[in-house]
């Protein structure tokens, strides 16, 4: 039997569990064992009644490695974790490696066989395992909910006897998993909703959830989805177009990132000095250097009356279903590791391969072993 540990997430911050009772109880009678650490689900709500009662073992953290084949993490684990596990192990989990070199030169010293999920190709067949989507749909909608909160507007029309108060004029920058349902999101709560994105297919589905477009004439598609770093000459375009647009808004949310480098500056300050007082900025690539260059991690300040929000890890604010979407991105995940009911990974897999960030006592992601210095 092939087991798998998932440890309390000890990252500040950090609410989610990698996997819930439900995805335990399909792994269990799927002749897997789990093994949880004590309280490991109870900043999501998920007690350690409800994991024994689906299969699971739970037990203290010095316990739990022990035997363990496969582990399920949700954010990086601790280098004291690394030192317990047995050379060969597969860690599955989000891994930042552009953030903790040092961290993953000790997972190849290790001999782990890390899986990063945020390297999962977009690809069709792993769409039911991509984490990206999954947490970016949940950091859309909370930050919807964070611009109508820090608004000094109301979003929706009113009719009152005060007289009618006209709608909030949101735009959205970067229109991915995280824009769309900030968009949508957007317009359920009632507000007037313009979308920007360098890459033009982005903009029908923008368009079929109401949004209106802003075009300008450039198209930076890149590989993955994802949009290309545009040249000097585009940046000065786009500053110039949107400089007008952004100063018209009573809301702006930003999502445009590029993973494992620092995020586009699409806000200047210049744009922001532009805003009218009472106007708010939520920046969702805040843990990437951000979108507005006045962007502080983690903070919320007001300049000018202008209030820029950075907030970091949103998906954990809602850690029930974003761990219930996380677990089931996993559980997609453990059926490439295993056959015959032995860890038997198929490291050719454009899948595994694609994700695989260490094995073997080496670096297998070329841009990490790039920037540790392995190249």
């Amino acid at each position: 039997m092939v087991l798998i540990a998932v440890p309390k997430e000890t990252a500040l911050g950090e609410r989610r569990v990698a996997l819930t009772p439900e995805v335990v109880g399909r792994l269990v009678k799927e002749g897997w064992g789990v093994r949880l650490e004590v309280g490991a689900g109870l900043q999501a709500y998920f007690s350690d009644e409800a994991y024994r009662s689906a299969g699971a073992e739970v037990v203290p953290r010095d316990q739990l490695f022990q035997g363990a084949q496969v582990v399920f993490t949700v954010q990086p684990l601790e280098r004291v974790d690394l030192e317990r596990l047995e050379p060969g192990t597969v860690v599955a989990g989000l891994m930042y490696p552009h953030r903790d070199p040092a961290r993953v030169q000790a997972m190849a010293s290790r001999q782990i066989s890390a899986l990063a999920m945020e390297l999962v190709p977009r690809i069709t067949r792993a769409q039911s395992m991509d984490v990206l989507s999954s947490q970016a749909t949940v950091a859309g909608y909370v930050a919807a909910l964070i611009a109508a909160r820090e608004s000094s507007r109301f979003f929706p029309m009113l009719t009152t006897a005060a007289g009618t108060i006209r709608p909030a004029k949101v735009m959205v920058m970067g229109v991915g998993v995280a824009g769309l349902q900030a968009i949508a999101t957007a317009r359920r709560l009632g507000a007037n909703v313009w979308a920007y994105d360098v890459r033009k297919a982005a903009a029908e589905q923008a368009l079929s959830l109401g949004a209106r477009v802003i075009e300008l004439p450039i198209s930076a598609e890149g590989e993955g989805g994802y949009a290309r770093e545009l040249t000097e000459e585009e940046k000065k375009i786009q500053h110039e177009a949107l400089a007008k647009e952004v100063g018209g808004m009573d809301a702006v949310i930003t999502t445009a990132q590029i993973p494992g480098r620092r995020a586009p500056i699409l806000i200047t300050q210049d744009m922001v000095a532009r805003m009218s007082p009472g106007a708010v900025i939520v920046d969702l690539a805040a843990e990437s250097g951000g979108n507005c260059e006045l962007t502080k991690p983690g903070e919320t300040l007001e300049l000018n009356g202008v209030k820029i929000v950075g907030p970091l890890n949103l998906p954990s604010a809602l850690s029930v279903h974003a761990s219930e979407m996380y677990a089931k991105n996993l559980y997609n995940l453990s059926k490439l590791l295993i056959k015959d009911g032995q860890l038997a990974p198929d490291w050719s897999d454009e899948i595994l391969a694609g994700a695989l960030l260490t094995h073997q006592g080496e670096i297998t992601h070329a841009p990490t072993r790039a920037l540790v210095g392995g190249a």
